[in-house]
């Protein structure tokens, strides 16, 4: 990967804890979310990296596809910040 493509990705962590839907999980968070997702997109959001765990029971797609749009408006957010 070249260094003017590393300009254009963001990472999140996003997860969900308590039953609600969090964005940029800190430690205390992230250690005591059902389920945390971290994600990588580039400028057109578009996955170049993904990893999640349910962390004590399984969850469905749905919530995947929440964590992801979630993560991706938050993502929208600091690319029009640094414009």
């Amino acid at each position: 990967s070249s260094a003017a493509s590393d300009v254009y990705k963001r990472q999140i962590s996003v997860g969900i804890v308590a039953g609600e839907l969090v964005a940029d999980l800190d430690y205390e968070k992230d250690s005591n979310a059902e389920v945390d997702l971290n994600l990588v997109l580039d400028e057109k959001f578009e996955i170049l990296e993904i990893q999640g765990t349910a962390e004590g029971k399984p969850f469905p797609k749905e919530h995947l596809d929440q964590l992801f749009e979630l993560g991706k408006e938050c993502i929208k957010e600091v690319f029009e910040i640094q414009k």
